[in-house]
């Protein structure tokens, strides 16, 4: 990305200078006019610096226009920009930079605006033809000049602004479209049109011509298969519109519709796919606190599954700085089968422990001052539950140490599930600390 600026006042060194940067992108340039300087200085004496309604107005026209332009061109992406009199910024195509420059520097010290509707008025495409009722076929090197594919997504994007159904599809050489309109958005539009301002319905009671041009069969279904269908009816009933998902995700719909939930609901049942920089040499690894941070940071992913689930404040991995070795031997055990980490146990050494006999409101025994294991934390997949995942942790944890499962001490409080665990592997009772 390269960049140059322009200034539109006297003396460039001032820190109230208006300038106009130019920056330049794949698919665009940005023209920046700020005035964040001119702004601060103008209210200091007490100036209004606002931009004039008829600026803004110019501006956004030609903004409307050159975004649509370089959709138009095949660009896959969004544009932002802010708000207020400190910074005026338009994208624009590589051909019109110039004439953007210009456009803004007269507008900014004359108050002409009259370059701005020009320039708008040679950016604005035919839309409204575009998306005329009626079946056409849409030339390229005639019509438009975007590539065909390009120029569809395009007008399918344009067409559902305006409640539109495109029917479109791209050849070679062209793109032919039928813009209809659902009896549905066409009531949407009709009840609320302060929604929707300057809506006209074009396509309601559109007669096709017997001179329009027939649309070349290419195999598959028959056009129009919903033509003479009646709407579909709804009623009115009570359903489940709030709660929680066992993942620990909201089953409210969220704003990104549901994605962040679906890509956790996935890792939750599945695992956290491994990584193909980490090299596994065997299906379980133990990662401390002085592992390569690649390692420890994959610990960390693991570890916020169970923090979600449970709704738990902090991480039980948290060693994501320099390499340390801890007094306790702070470690993770990651199981890894068929391409996913499917299972996690965090644990540590620690010399204070309490027999308990695993029955429910029993008191815990005598106090226990060896040095043993102890599970912070164990989480599972939810597809591989209840099939021995987590005794399997448990196991290696022991062997690791050089003790027996009984041996190992468990972190209290500890959940119903974990007591499950317990009563199965080690059913004459186990250690707490």
């Amino acid at each position: 990305m390269t960049e140059r600026t322009a200034y539109l006042d006297p003396d460039p060194r001032d820190w109230r200078t208006r300038k106009i940067r130019v920056r330049f992108h794949r698919w665009y340039a940005t023209v920046d006019l700020d005035r964040d300087g001119y702004v601060d200085a103008a209210t200091s004496l007490g100036r209004d610096p606002e931009l004039s309604t008829a600026y803004k107005d110019a501006v956004d026209r030609v903004r409307d226009a050159s975004i649509d332009r370089i959709w138009y061109d095949g660009y896959p992406g969004d544009f932002s920009w802010g708000s207020g009199p400190r910074w005026v910024t338009l994208f624009v195509q590589f051909p019109h930079v110039e004439a953007t420059v210009e456009a803004l520097r007269v507008a900014e010290l004359d108050h002409d605006y009259s370059r701005f509707h020009t320039l708008a008025d040679r950016l604005t495409l035919p839309i409204d033809e575009w998306l005329a009722p009626g079946e056409r076929e849409l030339i390229r090197g005639v019509h438009f000049n975007a590539p065909p594919g390009a120029f569809l997504r395009f007008l399918r994007g344009k067409a559902k602004k305006c409640g539109v159904r495109l029917n479109g599809r791209a050849t070679a050489g062209s793109v032919w479209v039928r813009p209809t309109l659902s009896p549905f958005e066409k009531q949407l539009r009709e009840e609320f049109p302060e929604q929707y301002p300057g809506w006209v319905d074009r396509w309601t009671g559109y007669a096709e011509s017997e001179e329009a041009p027939i649309r070349p069969w290419v195999g598959g279904r028959d056009q129009d298969l919903s033509h003479g269908a009646t709407p579909v009816q709804f009623r009115a009933v009570e359903t489940p519109n709030s709660g929680e998902c066992a993942c620990g995700m909201s089953l409210r719909e969220s704003q990104d519709g549901g994605k962040g939930h679906t890509t956790h609901h996935a890792a939750w049942a599945l695992g956290i796919r491994a990584p193909k920089s980490l090299m596994w040499l065997g299906d379980l690894a133990v990662v401390r606190s002085q592992s390569p941070i690649s390692w420890r940071r994959l610990a960390y992913q693991v570890a916020r599954m169970p923090q979600k689930e449970n709704h738990y404040d902090f991480n039980s991995w948290s060693h994501l700085d320099e390499p340390e070795e801890t007094p306790d031997n702070v470690r993770a055990y990651l199981l890894k089968a068929n391409g996913y980490i499917i299972g996690y146990l965090a644990a540590h050494d620690t010399s204070e422990h309490y027999r308990w006999d695993l029955i429910d409101g029993s008191q815990y025994g005598d106090e226990d001052g060896a040095l043993r294991p102890r599970i912070n934390l164990i989480w599972v997949a939810d597809t591989y539950r209840r099939q021995g995942t987590g005794a399997t942790l448990v196991e290696v944890l022991a062997d690791d140490f050089g003790c027996k499962v009984a041996d190992v001490s468990w972190s209290t409080p500890i959940s119903s599930a974990g007591r499950r665990l317990a009563r199965r592997i080690s059913p004459g009772g186990i250690w707490v600390s």
